[in-house]
């Protein structure tokens, strides 16, 4: 069992109502790896990073069951570096600053060794180096999910539409769904973008919860009501990396195993935002993580008698 993860390895600063960092670690790939690295190993990484990205990040990873063959080290530029701010509402931000140093020259080639992977998670990168990826696979993987952004939708919309035909998962927010079909209901947006190509959509609305679609099924999953919530800055990706983890690990794509997925998913993420960056999923043990599902599961279990 192995699960490739592609994306940023990178820095971030955040600014939110309740706190501020100058500096911390954060990306796509990192969060997708502390997520899913919780339910099969290895994670293959797939990203790029320059001299300053910390060795003891990368050990830290490597312990985890990471393994870092594809990850690219450039000795001579700086990493991926993100500056934002959060409203109060936690849903909604400024960037403030985006660096791309190494990111602009970002070519993956994928290690032999990776080429055979059964699950591989796409993070949010331009459709180009999304679809470049799928082509280096010996074999069709068993599921390829991918995420993306309304950002790809406005500069790289052919490409997106040529990458969307090859993947079986997307997963967006709800105000992406909407631009990237057209539609304000998000059953008939839902729709149209599984017309496009992914077999799945996941459409996230942060404390909304997440919404699953395949065919004809709908399947909703709340979030968790929490006391803390300091910075939703990566909740996205840790739910990839703990749906992807989960379906990684049983290898069951069926839409019933999706459902426990998204749970899944929604749990880690729900740790994600209780401290700065991956900071609290570097703390959780398997067993915050079965508490914190069971919690989930009695969030949406009840008895109904009709009278």
């Amino acid at each position: 069992m192995s699960l490739i993860a592609v994306g940023t390895m990178a820095f971030d600063a955040i600014e939110t109502p309740f706190g501020k960092v100058n500096q911390i670690v954060g990306g796509s790939a990192t969060y997708v790896a502390y997520a899913a690295s919780n339910f099969v190993q290895p994670i293959q990484q797939v990203s790029i990073v320059g001299f300053d990205f910390p060795q003891e990040e990368m050990d830290g990873l490597a312990k985890r069951g990471v393994q870092l063959e594809g990850v690219e080290i450039v000795p001579d530029k700086k990493s991926f570096f993100w500056s934002g701010r959060y409203h109060m509402d936690m849903n909604s931000r400024d960037t403030l600053v985006t660096d791309l140093n190494v990111l602009a020259d970002f070519n993956p080639v994928l290690p032999e060794s990776y080429r055979d992977s059964e699950f591989v998670m796409l993070g949010n990168l331009h459709p180009s180096i999304q679809k470049q990826v799928i082509l280096q696979m010996k074999n069709r993987p068993k599921l390829i999910a991918m995420d993306t952004m309304n950002f790809w939708m406005e500069v790289a919309m052919p490409e997106l539409e040529e990458v969307l035909k090859m993947v079986d998962v997307l997963m967006i927010n709800d105000s992406e769904a909407r631009q990237l079909s057209g539609q304000f209901s998000l059953v008939k947006a839902a729709k149209t973008v599984m017309a496009m190509g992914p077999k799945y959509l996941i459409i996230k609305k942060g404390e909304h919860g997440a919404l699953l679609f395949h065919e004809d099924k709908v399947f909703f999953a709340p979030a968790l009501p929490l006391e803390d919530v300091f910075d939703p800055t990566g909740a996205g990706d840790t739910f990839a990396g703990g749906f992807m983890g989960h379906i990684a690990r049983t290898k069951d794509i069926s839409f019933e195993n999706m459902k426990t997925a998204i749970i899944v998913g929604s749990a880690m993420a729900s740790y994600c935002v209780e401290k700065f960056g991956p900071e609290r999923l570097k703390e959780i043990t398997q067993e915050d993580i079965h508490t914190r599902i069971e919690q989930f599961v009695n969030l949406v279990n009840f008895d109904i008698e009709l009278v």
